[in-house]
């Protein structure tokens, strides 16, 4: 089983996550952001992994330090749980509509920190998450992942549409992406190494 347990502490959260990448799409999610929550369990079930957040952070401030820190803790998991990558296909593309928004999600399990981002939102908040961090909870993702993440807008106007449309879009790239093909010996690079 690919799986990995993570557990992070600062002065500003507490996260332990649990990552199951062959799972069936079960997920235990608190983080105290509930549409945040709401996402994250959207991602698993979408991704088909199993998946177990707990955060308690300073939401007294505001919700940036909670979304991003559970990114790198979760993009530490997915590394880990990976582990070599021998065998994925390691590219995963989808387009993923949602009503009126549709985006598209291309992932390369590259081994190389990159972001490209391009959504925009009319509201500053949808429930309780600002809207604002899923860029900051994507970069933190991808840096600790060590993956190559194209996140595209491609039309949409309601903005809690939007954001479902990215995760569980994201969901389904990662779960092309680190499937496995008998017919890869090793990893899928000339390099021999991702």
């Amino acid at each position: 089983m690919r799986e990995a347990k993570i557990y992070r502490r600062t002065d500003e959260t507490e996260v332990q996550i649990s990552i199951n990448i062959d799972g069936e799409g079960k997920a235990d999610i608190n983080t105290g952001i509930k549409f945040f929550d709401h996402m994250l369990k959207t991602m698993a079930k979408h991704g088909q992994f199993n998946l177990n957040v707990k955060c308690v952070g300073d939401l007294e401030i505001d919700t940036h330090h909670t979304v991003e820190d559970i990114g790198i803790v979760l993009g530490k998991a997915i590394k880990k749980a990976i582990g070599s990558k021998e065998g994925i296909k390691r590219y995963g593309l989808a387009y993923t509509p949602m009503d009126e928004s549709l985006s598209r999600i291309a992932i390369d399990m590259s081994g190389r920190s990159f972001l490209v981002y391009n959504v925009e939102f009319t509201r500053e908040f949808v429930g309780d998450f600002e809207t604002e961090t899923l860029r900051e909870f994507f970069t933190a993702l991808t840096n600790n992942a060590e993956l190559t993440l194209h996140i595209n807008l491609l039309y949409g106007s309601n903005n809690h549409h939007i954001i479902e449309s990215v995760f569980k879009g994201f969901g389904r790239a990662f779960k092309e992406a680190v499937s496995l093909n008998e017919n890869i010996k090793g990893v899928l690079s000339t390099k021999g190494v991702l």
